[in-house]
Order: structure tokens, then sequence, then C-alpha cells
């Protein structure tokens, strides 16, 4: 998806896809989908992961348990959103050395993946 993220024209402390923002594009790939869910994996280009947020809601898919840009309501079994960052790659500012960075899906998100799996 490339889509420019800015301010939300009616609501300033949200970010939302505008014709003047900054270009954001997002990758992404449907990895299994659920009755009422699909999980996705996704890989940015531009831009930072709370633009993964924004995408996935401007195409009508919020991320689970994300309560400002999809349902208001906190989803059971889960104490936020079902958003991980698998893997992290980045210049060291100081030493300008590569630094890559990776952690396991929690263990939440498998207990919820597994829950999914088993209502589909």
């Amino acid at each position: 998806m490339d889509a420019p993220i800015g301010r939300h024209p009616t609501d300033r402390k949200k970010m939302a896809v505008t014709v003047n923002g900054r270009r954001a594009v997002t990758h992404w790939e449907v990895l299994a989908r659920y009755n009422g869910a699909t999980h996705v994996r996704c890989r940015l280009e531009t831009g930072r992961t709370h633009q993964i947020r924004v995408h996935m809601a401007h195409i009508g898919h919020p991320i689970l348990g994300d309560t400002v840009y999809g349902a208001k309501k906190p989803v059971p079994g889960l104490t936020g959103q079902c958003l991980h960052a698998v893997g992290l790659r980045f210049i060291h500012p100081c030493t300008g050395e590569a630094v890559s960075l990776s952690c396991e899906l929690p263990e939440e998100f498998k207990a919820y993946l597994r829950k999914l799996e088993n209502r589909s």
C-alpha cells in the first residue's frame, strides 16, 4: 500500500491517509484467514510502525485490539494491540553500525492465534 499519511482532518490526535501527507509504503501479505480476523505479515518500506495501524484501518482491516483506529472496546483475552515486530534493523546513530534485533511472537499472541484457528 502506497498511501501518504498526515494528521487526521478532524481528529488532530490521530493520523490518517491524506492527500498532503508524507509518503508511506507498507507491504503486507496474508498468512491466514480466520472467522472475523486475518493474520498478516507487514514490512515497512518507508515511515514508522504506526503507519501499519493507519494503513490497515484505511483499507477496512484495523489491527485487532487497536482501540484508536479499530474497535473502541478492548478484545477479551488481549492486553493491547496484536501488532508485533519480529525483527528490526537500523543504523546505530552514534556508531554507524548496522543493528539487527529479533523477538519471537509473544505467548499471548500465540494463544490468541490458536483460539482463532480453533474457531474457524
